[in-house]
């Protein structure tokens, strides 16, 4: 029976930045299963699949009873990898959040889904406004820059937009959670490599972009940070910290 939505858990064990990333521990428990946990309080379990290449992370889990399905290892990005699991599980549209988003914002995760709801044919991203010059200029940061209706112009993990002096005036981030229709992922996966831009910058959304689809962006908050570095998992920690002591 071909449902509304999934969201789908995209984890890869192998990352150049941190070996093992989705199996780190935050605190004690593995970075993948936080996210999971996250996304849990907003979807019921039965909607939520971890896609995996891993059975080190297939493994964890089975133990923790979570859905999961074997991807294949040549899948070049995560859109590839819940490509793959379209063609199994059928859904009008599948909600990504990225394996390292432990501390993915609820009420974005809300509004994605919300959004998607009501617009099921589009691929849906989310932005935020960039406050700090550092990021501006980090090169694991991908930025994104839109027209004024919200559709996607151009993404770049380079400081973009920039004026001539190089200075940093004002830019936005991506929120690495999205909405990709079935018919888009279809059209995504047909091709078995990136596209050019998008293997120079890295950045899979660009793929839609030159495949001729729109990217259409909404606004999102400031509070969820993508773990890429050793100096991410820190902020990670002490956000953790900092909530977990409020609570007490």
């Amino acid at each position: 029976m071909k449902k509304k939505f999934v969201l789908i858990i995209p984890a890869r064990y192998h990352s150049s930045r941190l070996p093992g990333k989705p199996l780190i521990k935050i605190l004690g428990i593995p970075m993948l299963i936080r996210t999971y946990n996250q996304c849990k309080k907003v979807v019921s379990k039965e909607k939520i699949i971890v896609a995996t290449d891993d059975l080190r992370i297939i493994k964890i889990c089975k133990s923790n009873n979570i859905n999961c399905i074997m991807t294949k290892k040549s899948c070049l990005t995560g859109t590839d990898r819940i490509s793959e699991l379209s063609k199994k599980i059928k859904a009008d549209f599948y909600i990504n959040v990225q394996g390292d988003e432990p501390i993915c914002d609820l009420g974005d995760l809300k509004k994605l889904i919300k959004t998607a709801k009501k617009y099921p044919n589009r691929i849906i991203n989310g932005y935020t406004k960039i406050n700090d010059k550092k990021l501006f200029y980090s090169r694991h940061i991908p930025k994104v820059v839109f027209r004024k209706d919200g559709r996607l112009l151009y993404q770049s993990r380079s400081p973009i937009p920039i004026n001539k002096k190089g200075n940093f005036s004002h830019a936005w981030r991506q929120v690495c959670i999205y909405s990709l229709p079935y018919k888009a992922l279809k059209k995504f996966s047909k091709l078995k490599r990136k596209t050019p831009i998008e293997k120079i910058e890295d950045c899979e959304l660009i793929r839609f972009l030159e495949l001729g689809m729109d990217v259409h962006m909404i606004r999102m908050s400031n509070n969820s940070i993508s773990v890429d570095t050793k100096k991410n998992l820190a902020e990670v920690v002490k956000r953790i910290k900092s909530k977990e002591q409020i609570h007490t």
